[in-house]
């Protein structure tokens, strides 16, 4: 018994033995990568980081090329000029300072605004592109702004230079379609004559007119109810160059004393586009800012008489 148990006791002391071995060895955790960089040499170490920046580089770089960058686009298009306003649109931005009477005449809203004010009207185009250039470049000369009156068979015959008026910076306003006398027509033709002209002009310009002048002056109340149903501000005038009595063809001279001779504060001076009219412009736009008048903006004056 004593010698069976003695090699019983050994053969279980091997067979322990033989077991810690094998488990130390299935136990031992993988070495983390901050050992295993430790455990590498300096030089070594050196080439896997280099090697690890030039893959990093071309990775961003593939990047860059397939996916540009928001940032830079945003950038590109900040350093682009930026576009011009559209034509009209500066019209629409200013503050009225002005209303116009009774007696068609410009007032100031405030005491502080300037009274020695004149609007520059111009009937029954547009005609001649040479001629509005003419007129257009004089008026831009003396800084000034005006009203284009069109007629819509004018417009119809002629809509590039509707187009040039507007794209010069000018105003247009409707003068009615045929040029007739709305007085003595029925409502559902001054309603033609007026509509036909807002809409020819909106489909040329992109835009509607905001001012009426009737043909001859002649209008009624009738025709003021469908001007304002329109949006528009009604006019005659206040002051007249008689540019379009003949007597006064090809006389520059005389038209400027025409309206000088009526010349007021608020002066609503009608002309038209005729060449000796922008024979006169230049001389008579020198003569009124001599007397101390400046030109009216028609985007500062409301649209509602009062």
């Amino acid at each position: 018994m004593g010698m069976k148990s003695s090699v019983l006791l050994l053969a279980a002391c091997l067979l322990l033995t033989a077991c810690g071995v094998d488990s130390g060895k299935g136990s031992a955790p993988a070495p983390s990568p901050e050992a295993q960089q430790e455990q590498s040499s300096p030089g070594q170490m050196e080439k896997e980081k280099e090697l690890n920046m030039n893959v990093n580089q071309d990775a961003a770089s593939n990047e860059q090329m397939q996916n540009p960058s928001e940032p830079n686009e945003m950038q590109e298009a900040e350093q682009q000029p930026a576009d011009p306003a559209p034509p009209g649109s500066e019209i629409a931005s200013i503050q009225p300072q002005y209303h116009m009477n009774s007696v068609y005449r410009i007032v100031p809203n405030e005491e502080s605004v300037p009274a020695n004010t004149v609007l520059l009207t111009f009937d029954d185009g547009p005609k001649d592109e040479a001629l509005i250039h003419r007129m257009i470049d004089i008026l831009d000369k003396h800084d000034a702004k005006a009203i284009f009156f069109v007629n819509g068979y004018r417009v119809k015959a002629n809509p590039e230079l509707l187009r040039l008026i507007h794209e010069r910076g000018q105003i247009i306003g409707n003068h009615s379609w045929d040029h007739i006398d709305l007085r003595k027509g029925s409502p559902e033709v001054v309603r033609q004559q007026i509509v036909d002209v807002q809409n020819i002009v909106e489909e040329t310009i992109g835009e509607k007119p905001k001012f009426f002048r009737p043909p001859f002056g002649s209008g009624g109340d009738a025709v003021k109810a469908i001007v304002e149903e329109n949006g528009m501000l009604y006019m005659t005038w206040s002051n007249g160059s008689l540019d379009w009595e003949s007597k006064y063809k090809n006389k520059p001279e005389a038209i400027i004393q025409n309206v000088l001779d009526q010349l007021h504060p608020g002066s609503n001076i009608l002309m038209h586009e005729l060449p000796w009219t922008a024979d006169a412009l230049d001389g008579l736009l020198t003569e009124l800012e001599q007397q101390g008048y400046h030109f009216v903006h028609p985007g500062s004056i409301e649209l509602t008489i009062r």
